[in-house]
């Protein structure tokens, strides 16, 4: 893609502006914290609820953007003299333009594209036919999960005359959506995956939902879907689906193709009457086996398999990889932090990976260890010379190249870069202590087993792991950001560890998802998320005099309750600026200044105009409990009384607020200014409306160290108090009340999850291991165990204990590896 500015008038109605609109474009920009290769980017100005687009023109001109695409009610004249430079194109609607744009040049093209939709399965289903299908066609396909109203736009205009087959995906949420999406990716082929509870909430029932999704296949010449599901049958008998119906069952049902499903040592094998051989599956599970079938399906209505090559595809769907989405976030050696992304190496998914690395990059110095790239249908040194473009834009410091072709043009890249023929070469030559410091990207086709060289820089700690997933918690951020009222901020709180999830990779994140504030509970916690580079600003809730010099050197701001801390700051301070928080004590009777404080409280700080007031809040007592409502409003009205009063005394604007994350939705008169996010963030809110739209951050791993078989009448563990009635086998688990399971759990009290089934607790939880009962549950030595997560919930975790959900996620010890991903 290169195109004028001008080329968006064959797209949409639009009006120019600032300098000539000849200024040409190669890819599209949406966020100034990724801008890769800025000066030949279009950045469209999307806006919000919560934000306007135009807020970030000018950090995207100051990157080096010279095209901009953005809303004309946000146009201002002054505009011409800030951004001189600059070319506009004017538009009723940025993300609408963007996505009429993206219709347009698909319309350019007439090859085969496919659109993929359904509840489940979908990118596992595109990856696969990329991974079939790479090595005979030339396939561009959407770049991870790009499936939203946004991340279509972007994946089909990675369209250009290279290519001669594209796979892409399509997601919605509400009823219209799919329309658009349609209009962008116009599919020739659609692929129908599955129909699930996935996505439910914008919809009245499943069959709206589907109704929708199969808006995507409006103009396909055939829908690729199985027929086994009910109502996915009701809708293929209707005009204008049944005449283009290319259907397969695996329960005999009336089919284009019925597969015979047959599993022998533990192998699945997919058949058919054919002179077609079988083809085996190294999965066995049933969503594999699933996605599996609709690839093949896809495979056979397209004739892209026949009698000749039959043996090929065989052992290509015997070798379809396990693919893992994420991008890992670990813990290395001397410093280092570890992205581990060796699933695939493609033009796109780098740029992903190198946004993921920057994000968390920090003050760290950046590596990236990359393979050949192969497949991608692009001209090998055109290839190489956008890789090396790539890490300049990322501002890598040290490139290392793994593979022939890296090796044959490493001359595209800095003189400091390594080339190594093989993964092997680079394992002989580098150890742990050549990297410090640093945040290393790893990313590797499969076949270069990149997991070696994972396995050499990052740390060997417990088995035992808390995985934390960095999307879930962007999820929970945004969801109440969306409850807020225009113009509130958010306070997130990441104390206690960040309720045990890790803080510096909590903060970061959310830092770069612009919270306004972070709240540590003492000064050594912010201190060390300063030294980490975190820049948001920090309130501690609990400072102490011996603290108030840290403090004061890595600019935290303290809350102030009482006088006596008061003047122990005035003291320490001497003049020097320091933002406070002041605490008003409404009914909860914890901390805080009391009502008739107040005018000396102001007599003080006026005194002492180096200290800024930037908040006044009060702690809600019950904020989550119906039967103390009328309690919770009498505080949220005292609150308001009070801060009204104290913010008269300064000639600034002072923050205030009272809600924390149960209160947000219930209370939403008491929003104010800003509201404290704390364990919502991580997946729990009393509000059902609410929880049913957080998603799950952390999941508690563990893995069996031993099996054994017991007799009736033995036990295990210690006091006997594990004792089985009958033969029962038995798994040892690396983790125990030192890891901060809690001991009101044994006995059978919870359980643990075996590949999926449950595994009570049997006997007294120890030290550093714990006893499960695993007996009609497949499994070896070395399988993982999920402690919690989806399934046990951290909430019936607690109900066992008769705690709450705090304790349990707070309790989980820092000799826990937490593992970090991004999908």
């Amino acid at each position: 893609m290169n195109y004028p500015l001008s080329i968006l008038a064959n797209c949409t109605a639009l009006r120019f502006a600032g300098a000539s609109n000849s200024n040409s474009f190669s890819h599209i920009l949406t966020d100034t914290r990724r801008l890769i290769s800025p000066e030949t980017g279009l950045f469209v100005a999307i806006s919000g609820e919560r934000h306007k687009g135009s807020a970030y023109l000018s950090d995207a001109y100051q990157a080096g953007v010279r095209c901009f695409l953005m809303n004309e009610s946000e146009w201002q004249e002054e505009f011409h003299l800030q951004f001189q430079e600059a070319a506009f194109a004017l538009v009723e609607n940025s993300l609408h333009a963007l996505q009429q744009l993206a219709a347009w040049h698909r319309a350019q093209f007439s090859i085969p594209v496919l659109g993929i939709t359904g509840s489940n399965g979908k990118t596992i289903v595109k990856e696969w036919l990329y991974y079939l299908l790479s090595e005979d066609c030339h396939v561009v396909r959407s770049p991870k999960s790009y499936n939203s109203q946004l991340g279509v736009p972007l994946s089909v205009l990675q369209l250009d005359s290279q290519y001669n087959l594209a796979l892409f995906e399509a997601g919605i949420s509400k009823v219209g959506e799919m329309k658009k999406l349609q209009a962008i990716i116009q599919p020739t082929v659609g692929i129908f995956t599955f129909l699930g509870e996935a996505h439910q909430q914008g919809f009245r029932n499943l069959g709206e939902k589907l109704e929708e999704k199969f808006g995507l296949f409006s103009s396909c010449e055939a829908i690729v879907c199985c027929v086994d599901q009910p109502e996915v049958r009701n809708i293929l008998v209707k005009s204008p689906w049944k005449e283009r119906v290319f259907g397969w069952s695996k329960e005999n049902n009336q089919a284009n193709l019925n597969f015979q499903i047959t599993e022998k040592s533990g192998k699945v094998a997919i058949s058919f009457a054919s002179d077609l051989p079988a083809f085996e599956l190294p999965f066995s599970d049933e969503a594999s086996v699933w996605n599996a079938c609709s690839c093949l399906a896809y495979l056979i209505y397209s004739n892209r398999i026949n009698k000749d090559n039959a043996p090929v595809f065989v052992e290509r769907f015997s070798n379809l990889p396990g693919l893992d989405m994420r991008l890992q976030l670990k813990e290395g050696h001397n410093g280092c932090l570890v992205i581990n992304d060796s699933y695939s190496a493609d033009i796109d998914s780098l740029k992903i990976a190198l946004d993921f690395m920057n994000q968390h990059k920090s003050d760290l110095s950046s590596v990236c260890i990359l393979s050949d790239i192969r497949e991608s249908g692009i001209d090998k040194t055109i290839l190489y010379q956008r890789v090396a473009q790539l890490m300049k834009a990322a501002n890598v410091k040290q490139f290392i190249g793994i593979g022939e072709q890296m090796k044959l043009h490493e001359s595209q890249f800095p003189g400091n870069s390594l080339f190594y023929p093989s993964t092997a070469a680079f394992l002989e030559k580098h150890h742990q202590a050549d990297f410090s410091k640093s945040v290393i990207l790893i990313k590797g086709a499969r076949s270069f087993a990149f997991e070696r060289i994972s396995r050499l820089l990052e740390r060997k700690v417990h088995q035992t792991k808390f995985e934390i997933n960095l999307n879930a918690l962007v999820n929970n951020f945004n969801t109440y950001k969306s409850l807020l009222k225009p113009g509130v901020k958010c306070m997130a709180m990441v104390k206690a560890f960040s309720y045990g999830a890790g803080s510096y990779e909590i903060a970061r994140t959310l830092e770069w998802n612009r919270v306004d504030y972070l709240t540590v509970a003492y000064a050594d916690e912010g201190t060390a998320l300063r030294e980490a580079g975190i820049k948001t600003p920090i309130m501690v809730m609990n400072p102490e005099p011996a603290s108030f010099e840290a403090i004061l050197k890595y600019n935290l701001e303290p809350e102030i309750y009482q006088f006596e801390i008061l003047q122990s700051l005035i003291k320490q301070a001497a003049g020097e600026e320091c933002g406070i928080h002041i605490e008003l004590d409404t009914g909860m009777k914890r901390l805080g200044f009391n009502e008739n404080q107040l005018e000396q409280l102001a007599q003080v700080l006026l005194q002492h105009p180096n200290l800024k007031v930037k908040s006044v809040f009060t702690h809600l007592a019950a904020s989550e409990a119906p039967e103390h409502d009328h309690f919770t409003k009498e505080q949220i009205n005292r609150f308001d009384k009070l801060s009204s009063q104290l913010s008269q005394f300064f000639s600034y604007p002072i923050l205030r607020h009272c809600l924390n994350s149960g209160g947000i939705v219930r209370f939403p008169e008491g929003q104010f200014d800003m509201v404290r996010i704390g364990i919502g963030l991580y997946g729990i809110d009393p509000a059902e409306e609410v929880q049913q739209k957080l998603q799950v951050i952390g999941t508690l791993k563990t893995m069996i160290s031993q099996l054994r078989t017991l007799e009736p009448d033995e036990s295990v563990g210690y006091g006997r108090r594990g004792k089985v009635d009958k033969p029962s086998r038995i798994a040892i688990v690396a983790i125990g009340y030192a890891d901060g399971l809690n001991r009101l759990l044994s006995n059978g009290k919870s359980y643990m999850l075996v590949n999926g089934k449950k595994a009570p607790i049997i006997g007294s939880i120890c030290m550093d291991m714990t006893m499960i009962n695993v007996e009609g549950i497949d499994c070896a030595e070395g399988d993982e165990v999920i402690v919690f997560g989806e399934n046990p919930t951290v909430n019936y975790l607690a109900s066992v204990c008769n705690t709450i959900p705090y304790e349990i996620l707070t309790s989980i010890s820092q000799r826990v590896k937490r593992v970090y991903f991004y999908e």
